[in-house]
């Protein structure tokens, strides 16, 4: 259940439509995408051994480039970030309800009243209006960064000597005929048969990603190793935060109501709470717990 109080700021688009895509921006996506989901994995993990568990909603995402979709080679890198808070879940027990309004003060003046005497079916209940106290939540920032200067190799075999492989990718990857060009430094790890291209001028790792792989001859054999984009992630200004609802109340003494069917218990509420000699307001939603607990979320 939606209830006013906390960011739920997901991931935003980045720029505009994706007809102005061209093939390696849809590459750059997809592969941040794929970081995106990474590092909420990684945020899983940290949150659990601190015993906070969140529920990061999940966001479609287009990548455009700046100004000028059909020339973007001026550009060393693209770069993006996004503020990211997760929901977070109050536990409502049997015979509660929570009723949201609209304005914040009308929920304080029905906190204030604390004792409503609501008519549901001919029969009166006595209900208290309480704060709703949330759970911690966490918000961060994440920032990421596709270089127009640097591609990544992988699938590398594992045919030759650190030095020898290293020379040998620099020799392939500044060959103009397969879209190469000079190379600036080849950062190579054997153990993963992975590297890290850097070339001296932008365009040329645009020209190779248009492609899935990339020969690499060795001894006469030729080997395709797969190139992708160079991605870098960063997770920055990690915080935990609580608070109090200031538009959602908690109504409390229903418990005598639990063979009643929730939705025109809240029906009743909602009419109650929405006249103005009542103390109430406007009403945004409301959710009864007659039957069992369940869970309700929170958002901005």
């Amino acid at each position: 259940m939606a209830a006013g109080e906390y960011t739920n700021q997901v991931m935003k688009e980045y720029l505009k439509d994706e007809e102005f895509m061209n093939d390696e921006q849809k590459q750059e996506n997809i592969y941040l995408t794929m970081e995106i989901q990474k590092l909420e994995t990684e945020l899983q993990e940290a949150t659990g051994s601190s015993q906070i568990k969140e529920d990061i909603p999940e966001t479609k995402m287009k990548f455009t480039s700046l100004e000028n979709p059909e020339d973007d080679s001026r550009f060393s890198n693209i770069s993006c970030s996004f503020q990211v808070s997760s929901r977070v879940p109050y536990e409502l027990q049997k015979g509660e309800a929570l009723i949201t309004f609209e304005e914040e003060e009308v929920a304080q003046n029905v906190i204030r009243m604390e004792k409503h005497h609501v008519n549901i079916m001919d029969i009166g209940v006595e209900v208290m209006a309480k704060p709703v106290p949330l759970n911690s939540g966490v918000r961060f920032q994440v920032s990421v960064e596709v270089s127009k200067m640097k591609v990544n190799v992988t699938e590398i075999p594992d045919e030759l000597p650190e030095n020898q492989m290293r020379d040998k990718l620099e020799l392939s990857f500044s060959k103009s005929r397969n879209g190469g060009g000079e190379v600036e430094c080849v950062e190579y790890d054997k153990q993963a048969g992975s590297a890290v291209i850097t070339f001296v001028k932008t365009g040329v790792a645009d020209r190779i990603l248009k492609k899935k792989d990339y020969p690499l001859y060795i001894n006469q054999d030729c080997h395709r190793v797969v190139v992708s984009p160079y991605i870098e992630t960063h997770l920055k200004k990690f915080q935990v935060f609580s608070g109090v609802s200031k538009r959602t109340v908690l109504l409390t003494g229903m418990e005598e109501l639990y063979l009643m069917n929730e939705e025109v218990v809240g029906d009743y509420v909602n009419i109650h709470f929405q006249r103005a000699k009542n103390g109430g307001g406007e009403v945004d939603m409301v959710k009864c717990s007659l039957i069992e607990p369940c869970i309700a979320y929170f958002q901005e």
